[in-house]
C-alpha cells in the first residue's frame, strides 16, 4: 500500500505560512498584492479566479481583479498590463488563461514585468530557470508545488530516473528543468508514444500531465514508483479523476497524489506563496 501524498494538508501548512509572511512583511510596511487580469466569459475561468481572490483576501494579501468583456481589444488589456507593471504596490501580476481568439496570449503574457510573474511563465524567468541561475525568480506554480511535496515528503531526486509525461510550458517543461536542477535523470514525452511503459517501466518518479484518462496503469510501472497525477478528467461515472489509474496504483506505487486532492490544492497554495515572495524580493 502506498503513502497519500495529502496536498490538502500541505497546503493549509503552507497557507499558514504565508500568512505569517505576509505579516511580517506588512510590519515592515510592505503589502502583498495580487492583480489578476480576466478576458472573456469562460466560466470556469472566472470560478478559478473567484478562488484565487477568496484565499489571498483570507492570508492577508490585497486581491484586485480586472474583469474585461470578451470584445476587449490586444490595445486595451495591454494598456492594464502596463499600467500594473508600473504601479509599485502590484507585487504581482498574473493574466487568466485563456484569452479571447482574437488576442495574441503568447505575446501579452510575454509583456509582464519579470519581477511581477506570479506564474513564472514570462520568457525570461523561464530562461532562469532552464539555466538554473542561483538568484530569485518566479517559477510555474504547479511544478513548484510539486517540488514542494516532494521535499516535505523526503523523496529523493538525485540520481533517480524521473519521466514526465506531458510537455506544456505550464508544467511539463518546468517540471522537466527543476527535476534536472535537483539532479535527477529526466525524459519528457507525451501521451503519443505507442508504447508508454517502454519509457515509464524503470521509472523511480512519474509525473503525468496529459489530461488523458488512463495514461498511466499499474502494467506501466515497477513496484516502489512515484507517481505525481497533475492530470483532471472526468471519468465514464462523472467522478473527477487523474491522469493515471489510481485505485490499481496504489498497490504498486510508494508514494502518490489522488485527484482531487493532490496537486490541485498545492498549485493556488504556491500562487499565494510566490506573490509573498515576489513582494520580498520588491524590498529596497
Amino acid at each position: 500500500m502506498s503513502n497519500i501524498i495529502d496536498g490538502r494538508m500541505l497546503a493549509k501548512k503552507m497557507n499558514q505560512q504565508t500568512t505569517d509572511m505576509v505579516s511580517e512583511l506588512k510590519s515592515r510596511g510592505t503589502s502583498p498584492c495580487l492583480a489578476v487580469i480576466i478576458v472573456g466569459n469562460d466560466q470556469a475561468s472566472h470560478r478559478y479566479v473567484r478562488s484565487k481572490n477568496k484565499k489571498a483576501t483570507q492570508l492577508g494579501i490585497k486581491s484586485i481583479v480586472k474583469e474585461m468583456p470578451e470584445e476587449t481589444s490586444e490595445q486595451e488589456v495591454l494598456q492594464v498590463l502596463d499600467e500594473y507593471n508600473n504601479d509599485d504596490k502590484i507585487n504581482a501580476i498574473l493574466i487568466q488563461s485563456p484569452l479571447p481568439k482574437h488576442i495574441n496570449e503568447k505575446y501579452v503574457m510575454s509583456k509582464i514585468n519579470p519581477e511581477k510573474d506570479v506564474d513564472g511563465f514570462q520568457v525570461i524567468n523561464s530562461g532562469k530557470l532552464f539555466l538554473n541561475e542561483p538568484t530569485n525568480y518566479p517559477v510555474a506554480c504547479t511544478p513548484k508545488g510539486i517540488m514542494t511535496m516532494f521535499n516535505e515528503y523526503g523523496i529523493e531526486l538525485k540520481g533517480k530516473k524521473a519521466v514526465v509525461i506531458g510537455r506544456s510550458t505550464i508544467v511539463g517543461r518546468p517540471m522537466a528543468a527543476l527535476l534536472i536542477n535537483a539532479g535527477a535523470e529526466v525524459m519528457v514525452i507525451n501521451h503519443y508514444v505507442s508504447n508508454i511503459s517502454d519509457y515509464t517501466k524503470d521509472a523511480d518518479i512519474i509525473v503525468s500531465a496529459t489530461g488523458k484518462l488512463h495514461t498511466v496503469t499499474e502494467n506501466d510501472v515497477k513496484d516502489g514508483v512515484v507517481i505525481i497525477d497533475v492530470g483532471q478528467n472526468v471519468d465514464e461515472n462523472g467522478k473527477l479523476v487523474g491522469d493515471v489509474d489510481y485505485d490499481d496504483l496504489r498497490s504498486k506505487a510508494s508514494y502518490i497524489t489522488p485527484v482531487p486532492g493532490g496537486v490541485g490544492p498545492m498549485t493556488i497554495a504556491t500562487l499565494m506563496r510566490q506573490t509573498v515572495e515576489l513582494a520580498k524580493w520588491s524590498e529596497k
